[in-house]
């Protein structure tokens, strides 16, 4: 019988790990092992923190629910979603950049013809978002579904509105035959990440700004192409420079230029003053 010491718990936990019938369970496992373990000595763990850390993971996974991701939350305040996605997603240089899907996605969101409102009379500056969907080689991609959802003007997206179960502020579109895409929703603004959780708990503890810079998401999955995960960011807005879940880049920022009332990108008439914002997504081709 080998018996266990400081020494050697991490080979063999390794080598018990590495036993996995399926090779990359083996691999990820091992290396957990290897780098928990690594982490534990390097800081001296003590056994309040590792209890601490328990405790804080239990309440994690309590909090979670279908309209809340707090692990998800973690992990992109860590950087660990968009290490993640930078290094899963290498895409051409031309390519539209890919970024966080955060935690407030939803599937099943209503289908909307071009320019139609998402927004359905919620209060806000109206902002029409329009471009083309396009290839590397400037060619439009026609059918590509939009999948797009936004916080509201309270910085709450509809998991976090009390007694609000039906689509709000989200809504999928289509490009049309020549690529051209068209949302009309409202402007966004920055907002907070929830604080209520042990995720804000452990962000109130430290000087890091807790704040998103105004953004829409949008995700497309169109065969044939890279799926994109993605969001526009408003020109100007507050907190690009620190955005909590490290999300920003600059290809992304889009200036919202305001209208006066008139004629609408969607072909039809605005009775009062909207905002404007255009932008191309280029997809890059599957291998």
């Amino acid at each position: 019988m080998q018996l266990v010491t400081e020494e050697n718990i991490t080979e063999l936990a390794a080598e018990r790990w590495a036993t996995a019938r399926d090779p990359r369970l083996a691999e990820l496992m091992t290396a957990l092992v290897r780098h928990l373990h690594a982490f534990a000595r390097e800081v001296r763990l003590t056994e309040a923190e590792w209890m601490a850390a328990v405790q804080w993971l239990t309440r994690t996974g309590q909090i979670s629910d279908d309209k809340r991701e707090e692990f998800i939350l973690a992990s992109d305040v860590l950087g660990l979603s968009m290490l993640v996605v930078q290094m899963n997603h290498r895409l051409d240089p031309a390519a539209t950049p890919a970024t966080v899907l955060g935690p407030f996605h939803i599937e099943g969101s209503p289908e909307l013809g071009f320019g139609a409102d998402m927004s359905e009379g919620l209060p806000g500056t109206p902002l029409y978002l329009h471009g083309r969907v396009t290839d590397l080689d400037g060619k439009p991609v026609a059918g590509a579904v939009l999948d797009v959802w936004q916080a509201d003007t309270e910085g709450l997206y509809e998991s976090q509105v009390a007694d609000v179960d039906e689509a709000r502020l989200r809504a999928k579109y289509t490009s049309r035959e020549d690529g051209t895409w068209c949302v009309r929703t409202i402007a966004p603004l920055g907002y907070s990440i929830p604080m209520d959780g042990p995720v804000g708990d452990l962000i109130g503890r430290t000087e890091i700004s807790h704040f998103r810079p105004a953004h829409i998401h949008f995700l497309l999955a169109v065969p044939g192409y890279e799926p994109l995960i993605t969001h526009l960011f408003q020109e100007g807005a507050e907190y690009l420079d620190s955005d909590v879940v490290f999300g920003t880049k600059q290809e992304l920022v889009v200036a919202f230029e305001r209208r006066e009332p008139g004629a609408t990108p969607d072909g039809g008439e605005s009775a009062e003053p909207w905002f404007e914002g255009r932008y191309d997504f280029v997809l890059q081709p599957t291998a």
